[in-house]
Formats: structure tokens, sequence, C-alpha cells
């Protein structure tokens, strides 16, 4: 690389000289004509052109490959008929729903699920269009989603996935519903697999309510949810309490029978209440990408960045 480099910086009289020179002295003494050396020569030539050229190509597809990309590892769509709830999907990494509604409807990425990241982004969307998005860095880096929320994991549970609170922030000037958003209205760190008495909440904030690991009182929310279960070895106890999306909200069991839920997608617990869908929930995850689109724009199971 080097060599052609300083050839390329030579003058054209520079360039004349030196053809000259090995033309007379390289084929000429070897008794060849001028002709002859000027004809090999330029199969030499076209040679090394073929080899610049071909170094070239393979330059730009290394920076296609090297560019960095968001994948799609889950979606949450809490009125689409399909629980996701504690147990459901999270530790075991099975595929969930189709890569045609994968914006649509539930959806997780047994491929992506197993995929090293060293940054996460939670997106909520309205049909696929970014309505707000929050992006942080993972305080151990390369470790899958599987690693994160398996079975390992969830005995004792209760992490604190992340550090120093999101790196990005945008949320769209016309985002409705921000008030007790599970993700947007609370700020801080990402808590996984926050297990406490029979209860468990896969995805909160570090700056909602985080309950002790002995309170059986139903009241952190975020994504994920299940008031009857075993959340240290990610066993159902029974289908009246799991749920996709609880809103921020203190309502504590004993004090408060109306937890406030998005959609339909929940157990016929006598205290869950059925609510507005702010959106889906699209979770996301990268090596290498920090940056997420910005409101307004579409979002695909891989986004380039």
């Amino acid at each position: 690389k080097q060599w052609y480099q300083r050839r390329v910086a030579i003058t054209a009289g520079e360039v004349a000289i030196v053809l000259l020179c090995f033309v007379s002295v390289c084929y000429c003494g070897g008794g060849k004509s001028i002709k002859d050396g000027f004809m090999s020569l330029g199969g030499e030539l076209g040679e090394l052109s073929n080899r610049v050229e071909a170094l070239e190509k393979n330059k730009v597809e290394q920076a296609k490959l090297t560019q960095a990309r968001w994948h799609l590892g889950m979606n949450i769509n809490p009125a689409d008929g399909h629980i996701f709830g504690y147990i459901v999907g999270w530790a075991t990494g099975h595929n969930i729903g189709s890569d045609e509604k994968a914006l649509e409807a539930d959806f997780l990425s047994a491929e992506v699920w197993e995929e090293p990241a060293n940054h996460i982004a939670i997106v909520r969307h309205q049909d696929g269009i970014v309505d707000a998005v929050k992006v942080w860095q993972f305080k151990y880096w390369g470790k899958s989603l599987l690693h994160r929320f398996g079975r390992k994991k969830m005995n004792p549970g209760r992490q604190i996935v992340t550090e120093g609170g999101p790196i990005q922030e945008s949320i769209a000037e016309d985002a409705e519903n921000l008030d007790d958003d599970p993700i947007f209205s609370v700020g801080g760190d990402l808590a996984f697999n926050w297990a406490y008495g029979n209860n468990g909440c896969r995805i909160a904030l570090t700056e909602g309510h985080l309950s002790g690991a002995n309170e059986n009182d139903d009241n952190t929310h975020g994504l994920g949810n299940d008031y009857r279960c075993n959340p240290l070895d990610n066993t159902r106890i029974g289908s009246l309490w799991p749920h996709d999306v609880s809103n921020i909200q203190d309502c504590p069991l004993g004090s408060c029978n109306h937890v406030r839920l998005q959609g339909t997608d929940h157990g016929s617990g006598s205290s869950l209440m059925s609510g507005p869908v702010y959106g889906s929930y699209a979770i996301y995850v990268s090596m290498d990408a920090h940056k997420f689109p910005e409101p307004g724009q579409q979002l695909a199971q891989e986004i380039k960045v």
C-alpha cells in the first residue's frame, strides 16, 4: 500500500523517465525491441490496475460489513391477543410470531436473542413509525439477551444492567400518553428480571418503584409482568396475572385494586384493568451502534446507521 501511494505521488515527467529506463534496460538489453518492451509493460500495468481495482472493491465491501446496525429482538403489542408476561419467551429465546408481522404483533427473534450486544434501544412506535426511543449502554459488553434474561440470571435476578442512564432519548413533539408510560415517563437505568415475592417484571427503570425482594406488593411496573409466578425459576403458578405492559403508578396490593395496563393482553385477574394502547414497544440491540433513528423514521428488522 505504501509503495502504491509513493508511485501515485510522482510527477508525469518522472513516470516517463522511469518507463523509458525500464524499457531500455530490461528489454532492449535483453535483445527485445522497445515496442516489445512497451507491450509487455502495458500488460503488467494492466494487471496492476486490475489488482488496485479489486482492492478498492474489497474496501467498499468491508465498509458495508462494518456499517453499524440495529437488530430487532422483540416487539410487544399489548393488544394482539398474545400475552408475553414474565414467563413466555424471555428466558428461552424461542421464536415467537413471524417476520412478516414482526412490528405488528408480538415477536421474538431467536437469532437476535443470541447475538452479543453492547447497546440496547427500546422504541415505542405507531405501526412501525418511531414515536419515542431511548438507548442505553450495557454495563457488561458482549452478552446476549438470552444470557441477560436466561434462567441463570433469574435467581436471584434483580440486575441493573446499564449505567449512566440513557445515552439517547428522543421523543416526537406530538407524542401522547407520556405521563405514566413505563419507559418514557421515568428515568434511570434498566433493571432486568426484577423478582419480588411471587411477582416478576422483566424490564423496569430504576427511577420507578422497584419492590424489595420479599415484598409481595404487585407494585413494580414495566414490560413483561406477572403477579403470580416463581420469578426465580421461570415457572407459572397460575394464568390469572400475566400482562404485557403495566403503566407507572403507585398501586400496592391490599390498598389498590385497579392496576392500569395498556391494551387487553393480560390474564383475568380481578384487579387488572385494560386500558389505552400507547404504542408497541420494540427492543433492538447492537454491538457497534449507539445512535438510533429519530422519531418519524420507519422501523425495520435491521436498521443501518
